[in-house]
């Protein structure tokens, strides 16, 4: 895991989000 590449955290954050927002769908 990359935590200091902001591209991959970014990137993380996209994805979580998604994740969530299908869950919750």
């Amino acid at each position: 895991m990359m935590m200091t590449d902001p591209i991959a955290d970014m990137l993380t954050r996209i994805r979580n989000a998604n994740k969530m927002k299908f869950e919750k769908v």
